[in-house]
């Protein structure tokens, strides 16, 4: 298992590559499933979540093969309808494949699936909206089995309006037998990323990045060349990341729009910000001062994702900073681990109450999920002497090439094998 080791103090400055977007991927990668033709997605990252998709296609039956950063994926020799219980495990985002392999193969299997410790993410909005296009789900033994005669259009209000659930409904309804109207859907950029993809091979779908999304049945979908969207997650732990060590930093292929959000609260800091097409670029070069309320919400909101990368930004700023996490209740994990590091920061339910100090100081501390880690690698960043993080699986799950990246704009850090 391999652990960061980190020299804080150093300032970051240069510029750095926004790779494709997580989020976006690998559902991206679920809806090859429903292809006869050759799909190639460019600038896909190598982390171990697009990994494990990538796994779960080829054990699926399809021929999937990367070709420096581009994946080009024949799902043609598709013929297996089960998803492995150990690769769902690993990955969440394998409840995606639900959607796509019931409508081609009119039956599925999967175990529940894995991925980080945040809290509850029940799939009851996935099943429900597959019950409504006609689809028969058991539940046996760890293993969610759904079989159907044909898939029917309908309309599908969600309870609440979830990211996954609206994808696996798109996915599921693209050929299906008429028109499927989803309401109260995710707005998230990656729904609409998702629906050109799913127009790009022929498909019919409308109203992404609104609340009702329209899916209009068709027979057969084919291949096409694609480039999904740059990762706005990604890219906003980067300019945390310099706004925490100061410095100036350069985003380039970034999309300012998805994390606007993101952009107002660090000009609330003091961060000067300049944005140019595909660039952002952060300057920072003194104490920031504390923005007085952070709340996570759907998006256009403050994304959850970001949370945790935001709140260690607060800990070391001017000032008193009131963080709500409202999406998943168990993901202040990491607080415990940035108190090791000097932080003030009191959970109260779904509050963090932090009181800035000037400084984090360098310590060992344990990577619990995907954003937590990589909240404590930019503390470590920004630290007085040196931190180890350990259990970076975590991180790998999401970020390419983090430390080349992070060494690239300066930062002192290197991954070593233990």
């Amino acid at each position: 298992m391999d652990k960061y080791v980190i020299n804080g103090g150093s300032k970051l400055y240069g510029s750095v590559t926004v790779q494709a977007a997580k989020n976006s991927v690998l559902p991206l990668l679920a809806a090859t499933v429903l292809t006869d033709g050759e799909v190639t997605l460019r600038n896909v990252p190598g982390i171990t979540d697009v990994k494990n998709m990538v796994k779960i296609l080829t054990r699926l039956g399809c021929k999937a093969v990367f070709s420096g950063n581009d994946l080009i994926i024949d799902s043609s020799t598709a013929d297996c309808f089960e998803i492995p219980s150990e690769l769902a495990h690993e990955l969440r985002s394998s409840v995606f494949l639900l959607g796509s392999v019931i409508s081609r193969f009119r039956t599925a299997k999967i175990a529940y699936p894995g991925g980080c410790d945040i809290g509850l993410r029940p799939v009851d909005l996935h099943l429900t909206g597959l019950k409504k296009l006609g689809v028969e789900i058991t539940e046996e033994n760890g293993y969610i089995i759904c079989r159907c005669d044909s898939l029917r259009g309908d309309e599908i209000m969600l309870d609440c309006p979830s990211v996954g659930a609206t994808e696996n409904i798109m996915l599921a309804a693209v050929k299906a037998e008429g028109v499927t109207i989803i309401k109260n859907a995710a707005r998230e950029p990656e729904i609409e990323d998702l629906q050109r993809f799913l127009n790009k091979i022929g498909a019919n779908v409308k109203g992404a990045g609104s609340g009702t999304i329209v899916v209009r049945g068709v027979k057969q979908l084919g291949g096409c060349d694609y480039i999904p969207i740059p990762d706005r997650i990604e890219a906003g732990t980067f300019l945390i990341a310099a706004a925490m060590c100061g410095g100036e930093v350069e985003l380039r292929q970034a999309n300012a729009e998805n994390i606007s959000s993101l952009l107002h609260k660090l000009r609330e800091n003091g961060c000067k910000i300049r944005i140019n097409d595909d660039k952002i670029e952060l300057e920072s070069h003194r104490r920031l001062t504390s923005v007085k309320s952070i709340e996570t919400q759907p998006y256009p909101g403050f994304p959850t994702d970001l949370q945790a990368q935001i709140t260690a930004l607060c800990c070391i700023c001017r000032g008193q900073s009131i963080v709500t996490e409202n999406l998943f209740e168990t993901r202040f994990k990491y607080v415990p681990e940035l108190r090791k590091m000097g932080a003030d920061v009191t959970v109260i339910n779904r509050n963090a109450f932090v009181r800035g100090v000037e400084k984090f100081k360098g310590a060992t501390v344990v990577a619990h999920d995907l954003r937590g880690g990589a909240a404590l690698v930019l503390a470590a960043l920004a630290a007085d002497g040196r931190s180890e993080i350990l259990d970076i699986s975590h991180i790998d799950r999401g970020y390419g090439s983090f430390e080349y990246k992070l060494r690239g704009l300066g930062g002192d850090i290197v991954r070593v094998s233990v």
